[in-house]
């Protein structure tokens, strides 16, 4: 942790700012303060250090951990965890959930081993390119009253990607993030609801982002249909800024709801990629095809079928002409 405060300091000083200012303001000794200088030259921070003048951060790695986060949110990180490696942050902050943790708790982490995605898939998750979050929620409602919280969270998103690439992702109902055709990150929602009440116990909202992989760094399977952030923009995005702005984005989003609703649904429409198409939609096993009309007041897809019904969707899979090997 000494280490993480150090690289905030630095980051947070214009110029030079020596050993003992550093180790005043954390109530550290100076031999500690050189220490984690020394632990984040081996991480590949390049320091500059000058007598009488002090320590300058003069480049950096890209790193995600909470050292970074605490420069760029300050006090919020107190109620962010940041790991390097996980099975799944849904699951840490599952567990975190069963044992009191509250509500606007973040996990962040560098790695997952176990990604989850919706309806059982994987997450492919590798380590040091993108970045895999989960904030814990404990709203005072019926599960009913929040099944559209991944479409709030997709525009939340959006949001936060714009503001650091200056690139907005469209949406591929209902959680999927797009730009050029391709799949840069996705959304699952998850949810405890207490037994006699019905009433939620937590929920949590899991995000993934490619943000720095390249064509190579995909499996075979996934490649025609995954990119990242780096290959779509051709940017290198600092992930700790795009990490504190997602942050940023989920805090306004609780702040939001559920009063904002017209305002996230505004954008959801204008963003959601689909609208006008032709989609193969599939649940319980049964496949049906038909066009994508617009989304309803409650975030449901609405869709004529081509035996000439009509009907809003609000759950199954999926897929659109032209879009993720659909053709």
């Amino acid at each position: 942790m000494t280490k993480d405060k150090v690289i905030a300091s630095l980051r947070q000083s214009d110029g030079y700012v020596s050993g003992e200012e550093i180790s005043q303001a954390l109530g550290i000794s100076r031999a500690a303060v050189n220490a984690a200088v020394k632990n984040l030259r081996k991480d590949g921070y390049i320091i500059h250090s000058s007598t009488n003048k002090g320590y300058m951060l003069h480049d950096s790695p890209d790193k995600l951990n909470i050292g970074e986060i605490l420069a760029l949110i300050g006090k919020r990180a107190e109620n962010v965890i940041c790991l390097n490696k996980v099975d799944s942050t849904n699951n840490h902050a599952r567990m975190l959930a069963q044992q009191g943790a509250p509500d606007g708790l973040i996990v962040v982490s560098n790695e997952q081993t176990g990604g989850k995605g919706r309806l059982g898939r994987s997450f492919y998750s590798p380590k040091d390119k993108g970045i895999y979050l989960s904030m814990l929620m404990r709203p005072h409602c019926l599960p009913t009253e929040i099944t559209n919280l991944t479409a709030w969270v997709a525009v939340a998103m959006c949001h936060a990607i714009e503001t650091v690439s200056g690139v907005r992702p469209g949406i591929k109902w209902v959680n999927d993030l797009i730009v050029n055709g391709r799949k840069i990150g996705g959304i699952l929602t998850e949810m405890a609801v207490e037994g006699e009440s019905g009433h939620i116990q937590h929920v949590i909202v899991g995000i993934g982002i490619n943000v720095r992989e390249g064509e190579s760094d995909f499996p075979q399977d996934i490649r025609p249909i995954a990119s990242s952030l780096a290959i779509e923009t051709g940017m290198e995005i600092n992930r700790a800024r795009l990490a504190c702005e997602m942050i940023r984005a989920l805090d306004q989003l609780r702040a939001d709801w559920p009063k904002q609703k017209a305002a996230y649904l505004s954008a959801y429409r204008k963003e959601c990629m689909i609208a006008g198409k032709e989609i193969r939609f599939v649940r319980d096993g049964i496949e049906r095809t038909g066009i994508a009309e617009e989304i309803d007041d409650d975030f449901g897809l609405v869709v004529r079928f081509i035996d000439g019904s009509r009907e809003s969707l609000t759950s199954g899979e999926v897929s659109v002409r032209g879009l993720h090997g659909y053709v």
